[in-house]
This record gives structure tokens, C-alpha cells and sequence, in this order.
């Protein structure tokens, strides 16, 4: 696939750097040259150094043939612009647009084909808070990812000492909690991971990823560590778009305080966030900490643009007795070393983000797309089609399908497709060896490698004869 990428920032990288591995022709272009020549030295990839919003770019970068133009620069105007242009003068099959500010998606006409011209739009601050307001209401988890419109959800939690399968095998799940269906998906010790097996032991310090209906979430969570109490206290440093989107998101459930360094920007936020208190200082200030009484916070979440100091105020935090600290960390490298250090949860924008994007250039039919462990892993859900002649999976059961090894069959979600008299409800079937999948089940899988992903997309998708 030919695709075009407009902004090589964080987002427009991660986006270069998981397309190009699997073998897409790739075209970024900024107006920074020196970002653009650090990613050509790593990526094998094409760049074009401009304004991504003028035409005479945009035939530089070859919108003219390309199969799909993701436009994902800093400037909301930019990015609508270049969908316009590639779809009047390109007929461009696909284009992606990176929209920061909610007065555009308020109004979805706008994105219309006979206006802008937007296929898909993407906001990852807005894809960044929902994810943090996941973690918030499950203190247990490292990741917490939802499927099938919330009916399924890919959680990841660590294995602490005295929770009660630690030094279990895998099989002992069904004894501890009989009444619930779950699937574990892959366990990750350090950063090596394996697709568990029955006698599979499970040890403290793993990180392990299950699947399960999402209202079973909390009870499946009590068997790897005890619960913890709920969430009710949270500081958040940093105001900026995440910030704000966060004390907006929770400020009617949780007792939230938010600290800003500028103090113009903290009065806009307190005219703004009606039941946050807003205070204008550093998060890595120790006497502020101290003051708000930091070791009384069930949570306290860096989420500032700069890494350093998400890191200092969050370790600083956590040494002060927060009893949960979490950071915005876009550096690669700063995340791998911090992660389930002293800071119990890293996050990487990017790769949170980066999902709504990869369900968009994938084959088949993706519903959802989940990067995992910092792009090296994903969880996929792919609507299945075709019947027993043109579909390598309609009719067999999970144990006869070809899948490459590492990658795990996990949760089934049918009831999509309507029936006479209406539509079926949705059941959610974790998989089992004799699990038989249907034509329109929406099967989740979970890909240990991302060098498995287009294998897996080619065996779900239906033969010619379909058409």
C-alpha cells in the first residue's frame, strides 16, 4: 500500500515506524528537515520537506497514486486542508485527518465528502484521557483495552507475591473462579513472552494479559493481587490538552486537584474546571506536594509535554507515599526504563493513540486494532465473512485453524449480524479448542510479534469466489 504521512512528529513517527515494517511504501512530510532526516536514517522510507497543506507538496510526496494520505500535523487547519486538496485534485481512496480541537468533530458534516473531505478522523488527547479514565477505574491494571463496543476487554496486570495463582499453573484459573469465562492471552516475563499452556506456571513480577467479558473484569483481577481500595483522590500535573480533557473526564468522580506552571493558563483552567482545583506551581515541587498532601492521593499522573519532568515529579511523587503514579513518556527508551520501576505505569502516547490508525491500513475487515508493549505486540478484532468455501475460518474450530505460532485466538463476540425478527443479542464466547467459529463473529486475537500481523489478516480474509 502506498500511503502518505503529513507531520513527523510523535504521532506521524509511530505511524511511519509500524507501516514501514510491514512492507507498505511510506512518504512523510514536514517542514523540519533535520526531523526528517533522523527518520530516514532509521526508516527505509521516503520524505518531503514542505508545507503539508499546498498542492505542489502534495504531488511532491505522490498523493497523485497513493492508496490513503494520514495527515497528522500540530495545525488542525493543515490537515483539513490536505484531505480537501488529495480528495479534489488526488481522488485520494483514503484520507485521515488528526483533529485537536473538538469544534470540528462537534460538527460531523463538516467532514463530509463535499466539504473537507475527511474518511476518518483521529483526536489522541481525546484517545490518551479515555485510556487513563480506563485505569483509574480499574487501580489493579497496567492496560485496560475494550472491544466489541465495550463488551470485551484485554487487561494486563502484573503478578504480585501473595496473589492467590502466583505459583499456580495456568489451569488453576477455572478452579479459582468457576462461573467465569476467561482466556489467558500471553504472559510476559521480562520482556520475553510466552503463549501459556495449561501447566504453565505463572510467577510474581509477570505480566499477564487476559480476555474476558468486561463486567468480569474486577473479579478475574482479584485472582493476581489483592484488590485495591478505589480510586478517589487524583492530582494531575500538568494543564495542557490531556490535562484538561482528564479533569473534565473525572472531576464528577473523583476529588481532583491539577497543578499548572503558568499561571494565565491555571486561571483559564479554573474558570473552566468547575469541581477541580486548579494551583498554579511545579509538580515536582516538594513543598507543593507536600502541602496537597500528596501521600493521601490514590493517583498522580504527570502528564506534561516535557519527559524529564513527568519522570522527576512522578518518581518524586511516589517517594512521597502517592500510592499509584503514572507518566507521560514519549521517549521510547525513558519508557522501557521507567515501566514497572518506581513509576507503575509509563504511557506512550504514540502507541496508545496509534490503534484508531492501524484498524484504518489494515487488511480484511479490522474493527479495532490495540498496539501493545510499545508497538512489539497487538491485539486485533476482525469481523469474520465468507461462508465454508471461501473462508479458511467459518465452520472450524479454534484447534483446526492454521495460525501462526503466537498468536492467540482469545475471545469470540457474536450477535452482530441482523436476523429475522430483529438482531441477535451480542453473547461473548471466551475461546475454547472446540470453539466453532461462525460468519460474522468478531474474533479477537492477540499477536505476540507484529511480523505475524499480515498473516493473520491474509487467513481471515474471504476467497474471490466471496464476491
Amino acid at each position: 500500500m502506498k500511503i502518505v504521512i503529513l507531520g513527523a512528529g510523535q504521532v506521524g513517527t509511530s505511524v511511519a515506524e509500524s507501516l514501514v515494517s510491514e512492507a507498505n511504501e511510506i512518504t512523510v512530510v514536514d517542514t523540519d528537515l533535520v526531523r526528517l532526516a533522523r527518520l530516514q536514517d532509521r526508516l527505509d522510507l521516503r520524505t518531503v520537506v514542505g508545507n503539508a497543506a499546498l498542492p505542489s507538496i502534495l504531488e511532491m510526496a505522490g498523493t497523485g497514486d497513493a492508496d490513503m494520505l494520514i495527515a497528522v500535523t500540530q495545525s488542525d487547519q493543515t490537515n483539513l486542508c490536505a484531505c480537501r486538496t488529495a480528495a479534489i485534485l488526488y481522488k485520494t481512496p483514503t484520507k485521515i485527518a488528526r483533529l485537536r480541537s473538538p469544534d470540528y468533530t462537534r460538527y460531523p458534516e463538516l467532514l463530509e465528502s463535499k466539504n473537507f473531505a475527511v474518511d476518518f478522523s483521529i483526536c489522541p488527547e481525546q484517545i490518551i484521557t479515555d485510556y487513563i479514565v480506563q485505569l483509574l477505574a480499574f487501580p489493579e491494571a497496567l492496560q485496560v483495552l475494550e472491544f466489541a463496543d465495550g463488551l470485551v476487554s484485554l487487561v494486563a496486570v502484573r503478578a504480585v507475591p501473595g496473589g492467590k495463582l502466583v505459583g499456580c499453573p495456568v489451569s488453576d484459573l477455572r478452579r479459582h473462579i468457576p462461573s467465569v469465562e476467561v482466556r489467558i492471552a500471553a504472559i510476559y516475563r521480562g520482556d520475553q513472552p510466552t503463549i501459556p499452556e495449561g501447566d504453565t506456571l505463572i510467577e510474581a513480577g509477570d505480566e499477564v494479559f487476559f480476555l474476558a467479558a468486561t463486567r468480569d473484569i474486577r473479579q478475574v483481577l482479584s485472582e493476581w493481587r489483592r484488590r485495591d481500595r478505589p480510586t478517589k483522590r487524583i492530582l494531575i500535573a500538568g494543564g495542557g490538552n490531556i490535562g484538561e480533557r482528564l479533569a473534565l473526564a473525572t472531576q464528577d468522580r473523583y476529588q481532583v486537584k491539577l497543578v499548572e506552571a503558568d499561571e494565565l493558563r491555571a486561571r483559564t483552567l479554573g474558570a473552566t474546571l468547575k469541581h477541580t482545583l486548579v494551583l498554579v506551581g511545579e509538580g515536582a515541587d516538594e513543598n507543593l506536594l507536600s502541602a496537597e498532601s500528596i501521600e493521601e492521593m490514590d493517583c498522580f499522573l504527570a502528564l506534561t509535554n516535557d519527559d524529564e519532568n513527568n519522570i522527576l515529579s512522578a518518581l518524586l511523587a511516589k517517594g512521597m507515599g502517592a500510592r499509584r503514579v503514572l507518566a507521560l513518556i514519549n521517549r521510547r527508551a525513558y519508557a522501557d526504563l521507567m515501566q514497572a520501576d518506581r513509576i507503575d505505569i509509563a504511557i506512550s502516547p504514540a502507541q496508545v493513540s496509534i490503534g484508531s490508525l492501524l484498524a484504518r491500513v489494515r487488511q480484511g475487515d479490522v474493527a479495532a486494532v490495540h498496539s501493545l508493549r510499545r508497538g512489539a505486540a497487538e491485539a486485533l478484532e476482525l469481523v469474520v465473512h465468507g461462508d465454508g468455501s471461501t473462508s479458511k475460518v467459518v465452520g472450524r474450530r479454534v484447534e483446526q485453524l492454521d495460525l501462526p505460532h503466537g498468536v492467540t485466538v482469545g475471545a469470540i463476540v457474536r450477535g452482530f449480524a441482523p436476523v429475522a425478527g430483529g438482531t441477535e443479542r451480542r453473547r461473548v464466547l471466551i475461546a475454547h479448542h472446540d470453539t466453532v467459529i461462525e460468519a460474522e463473529d468478531h474474533v479477537i486475537l492477540f499477536v505476540i510479534s507484529k511480523d505475524l500481523v499480515r498473516k493473520v489478516e491474509r487467513y481471515f480474509q474471504v476467497g474471490l469466489g466471496f464476491f
